[in-house]
């Protein structure tokens, strides 16, 4: 006997990877999407059971997924030391339409991060561990402890991927840094981990960069498994050497990268890290297929201005903006991830690129293909927003999620 699987048709401005179809359908069966297309072809594809046309559309998108995401909603992944506590920022952000999201650390002493790596591990529902740091250069070290930067380590990589358990997806480290690169280095450990090393919070030459790309990419490819994957570069523009036209530094050659399809680079694109109009034209240099959109976010996201913490330093948050108590450097992101959509739709985006740097970009660099679009077969997570991209439900696996059952 087949087993039966509920069915939910779902109608309205509907955003896929190539277009936005303005009346449009989703049919969810169980927990997988069983069909997408204009409203008035349901029928001939056998969705007869279609809701009226609504009289304000909602626009459908596909559950986000965030790479770059130090926690919200009162809880920071640097900190947590129970898997509720960090279930606690997922939560958060799960409710504002992140279906997928990566937890990042910051860096800490090797003790630190073997905890909070294990347990990270154990609170299931993250799409893995991000680890920014500890191997970064000390004069752009942001919002990061100089005290606890340390030189490049394959052996610490080694074990805080065995911590992990698999789940550790991605490292930010400074490709400058002796260690990083060369046979038996960082990149290689991690590679072999399985993770994707992403270049940051680095004092790089332009030459030095495009080694670090070249040597990423020819790594990955030789690995099985592993061709379609790209490094990434962490929040472009923030924290790196800045662009000069005599002293270049990473930037233009990881732009050049990304518009080659070698790099996928991260924005923060809040309306504070980075300006709208230069997240547009970054979009219109590379394309959203090599932007991923990112939150940065830290555990005051979703939270009121306050005193918070980020690892070993505390941060005061004020007017939405987090900056650290001493020396005011900017310390993560207090934005959802749809907000941040929101903010670059308004800056001048499309909004189906806007959306595909926020669900299918960073899906593929995860290499989960089952994620990150409204496609036939993908699992069923969606965001069901207002005209404004404001969230009004959100579904993960078929099953709605926000507005919970028990409000």
């Amino acid at each position: 006997m087949t087993e039966h699987r509920p069915l939910t048709c779902l109608r309205g401005r509907v955003v896929t990877p190539m277009t936005v179809i303005d009346d449009g359908v989703v049919v969810v069966e169980g927990d997988t999407i069983a069909w997408v297309g204009p409203a008035d072809a349901a029928g001939q594809h056998g969705w007869t059971d279609v809701p009226d046309r609504p009289e304000v559309a909602p626009t459908l998108i596909p559950g986000l997924v965030d790479l770059h995401n130090h926690g919200g909603g009162g809880a920071g992944f640097p900190d947590v030391s129970t898997p509720d506590e960090a279930r606690v920022a997922i939560r958060e952000h799960l409710t504002h339409g992140t279906t997928t999201l990566v937890a990042s650390l910051v860096t800490a002493t090797p003790d630190t991060l073997r905890r909070r790596v294990a347990v990270l591990a154990d609170a299931g529902e993250l799409a893995g561990i991000h680890l920014e740091g500890p191997f970064l250069a000390t004069a752009l070290c942001g919002a990061q402890d100089p005290d606890l930067i340390q030189s490049p380590d394959a052996g610490l990589v080694r074990e805080l991927a065995a911590a992990a358990h698999g789940h550790l997806v991605t490292m930010t480290v400074a490709p400058e840094l002796v260690g990083v690169l060369g046979e038996g280095g960082v990149l290689d450990a991690l590679i072999i981990a399985g993770a994707v090393p992403s270049f940051g919070h680095t004092d790089a030459s332009w030459a030095r960069t495009r080694t670090a790309v070249a040597e990423a990419r020819a790594r990955l490819d030789a690995t099985p498994g592993r061709r379609s994957a790209r490094p990434t570069a962490t929040h472009l523009f923030n924290r790196m050497r800045p662009l000069t036209h005599r002293d270049p530094g990473p930037i233009p050659e990881l732009l050049a990268a990304a518009g080659r399809g070698d790099v996928v680079v991260e924005l923060i694109g809040d309306g504070t890290h980075v300006a709208p109009e230069l997240v547009r034209s970054i979009f219109e240099l590379v394309g959203a297929a090599n932007v991923a959109l990112v939150t940065d976010a830290m555990a005051a996201a979703g939270m009121p201005d306050g005193a918070y913490r980020l690892g070993s330093l505390e941060v005061a948050v004020s007017d939405g903006v987090a900056r650290l108590t001493e020396g005011g450097a900017i310390a993560g992101g207090t934005a959802h991830l749809l907000d941040v959509v929101r903010t670059t739709v308004a800056g001048g985006v499309p909004l189906v690129d806007a959306v595909l740097a926020a669900s299918t970009t960073p899906a593929n660099v995860l290499g989960d293909d089952r994620v990150g679009a409204l496609e036939a077969g993908r699992r069923a997570d969606l965001v069901i927003t207002d005209p404004d991209l404001c969230v009004v439900q959100v579904l993960r696996s078929g099953r709605v999620v926000h507005p919970s059952a028990d409000r």
